[in-house]
């Protein structure tokens, strides 16, 4: 089960984005993997369509393994894990390990 969601903020903690930070923006829970807003860039070569009659070489943001992420404490911006608990109302919600904050989404 991934603990990491869609909007969350997360450090790359290896390959070769190490140390890096940024937003998530799709999770590919079939696959294990995440990608993360403007990392892990890669060069794709498009041919030419109706769409795109020119054609050519675009950046893109490729998945990385949601193992190589972890979640940033909403407290202090430093990598923690994530627990659950029940939260107000009986419902669950996700928190820092760290610092016990409630992680929103």
């Amino acid at each position: 089960m991934a603990r990491i969601k869609k909007n969350d903020q997360v450090k790359i903690i290896s390959g070769k984005d190490k140390g890096k930070t940024g937003k998530i923006l799709r999770v590919l829970a079939d696959q294990d993997r995440v990608v993360v807003e403007k990392l892990n860039l890669v060069k794709k070569h498009l041919k030419p369509t109706q769409q795109n009659p020119q054609g050519g070489i675009i950046e893109k943001e490729m998945g990385i393994h949601i193992s190589n992420v972890m979640l940033l404490d909403p407290k202090s911006g430093e990598i923690t894990r994530v627990g659950y608990r029940e939260g107000k109302k009986g419902k669950k919600e996700r928190y820092a390990k760290k610092s016990g904050e409630r992680i929103s989404a």
